[in-house]
């Protein structure tokens, strides 16, 4: 071969292996190379002339086929590279799709939650103002209490002070003193029952709103239990539905073994011979011929059964 042409097919095949990104480049490089030159005119050194010669024509030739070799091989590639990056974009495009789905029940459950949450804190700020209600009602009773102990302490004082003050003042006997007491203590002992009385209350009021949160706790056992039942209640309609069919399908298969019998040719044809030993008073015969008409009659029925097992 030609020294030339040597030198002009070096550098095709000293090329080194690009790869998807480095081809695509090379193969815009070499298309911009073979656009013509705008800027003014030059020669192409493989433009054929009247000094090109036999050899240097064929050269061209090889060199234009090579050229266009490289540009299909890298138009090809290009295709290729646009075909996998279409096929990133697919699967990206389905993975975002999934993500966007996956989001969208995080979005419902998390909304779900939050309306539950809502309705926890309102059932919460219910309790919490009738617990304040019923601190303030104990607040009022002991207030009420403290100023009515007082008040009969003052009314004891007071009544003590006139009694001595009278005793005093018109020398009342001993009993008569005596008497005075015992009405002053029945009447402390009355206002000592009313405090008792007014306790009892504060403490049933307590005692209340330790009930209202018994209650509600008694009453979430009682949905679960509810829910509990609707489960198996719901088992309980399915077995039984699931006994009825077989009943009525038991049932079907009894008719038809009872049936079987009567429409049998085999069985019809021993019972005629049957009726015929009986009108000619055979009885052995007649007896083994109802012995054989048993015994078919219960392979039928074993037949019948295995064929709808």
């Amino acid at each position: 071969m030609d020294p030339t042409r040597r030198r002009s097919l070096r550098p095709q095949q000293a090329r080194p292996r690009l790869g998807a990104g480095g081809r695509l480049q090379e193969g815009l490089q070499a298309m911009d190379s073979r656009l013509p030159n705008t800027e003014g005119p030059s020669k192409d050194p493989w433009q054929p002339g009247p000094e090109m010669s036999l050899e240097s024509l064929f050269q061209h030739i090889i060199f234009s086929e090579h050229q266009a070799e490289e540009s299909r091989r890298l138009i090809r590639e290009v295709r290729s590279e646009i075909n996998r990056c279409r096929e990133d974009i697919k699967k990206a495009t389905e993975m975002l799709n999934e993500e966007k789905i996956k989001l969208e029940s995080k979005v419902q459950q998390f909304s779900e939650n939050t309306f539950l949450l809502q309705l926890w804190k309102i059932h919460e700020n219910a309790l919490e103002r009738q617990y304040s209600e019923i601190i303030n009602q104990r607040n009022m009773l002991l207030q009420t209490f403290e100023a009515t102990k007082k008040k009969v302490i003052e009314e004891e004082e007071k009544f003590i002070k006139e009694i001595t003050d009278f005793n005093n003042e018109y020398e009342v006997t001993k009993k008569r003193e005596l008497l005075i007491k015992e009405n002053v203590q029945i009447e402390i002992s009355d206002l000592e029952n009313q405090a008792n009385i007014l306790k009892r209350e504060m403490k049933t009021m307590e005692h209340n709103s330790g009930q209202l949160s018994e209650l509600q706790k008694q009453k979430d056992e009682l949905i679960q239990e509810l829910f509990t039942l609707q489960r198996k209640l719901k088992v309980f309609e399915d077995k039984k539905n699931e006994a009825i069919c077989t009943t009525k399908y038991l049932e079907a298969e009894k008719v038809k073994i009872n049936e079987k019998p009567q429409n049998d040719a085999e069985c019809l044809r021993l019972k005629k011979e049957l009726e015929l030993c009986k009108e000619d008073d055979m009885q052995s015969a007649y007896e083994a011929l109802q012995t054989e008409i048993g015994f078919l009659e219960l392979t039928l029925a074993q037949k019948d059964l295995q064929e709808n097992k």
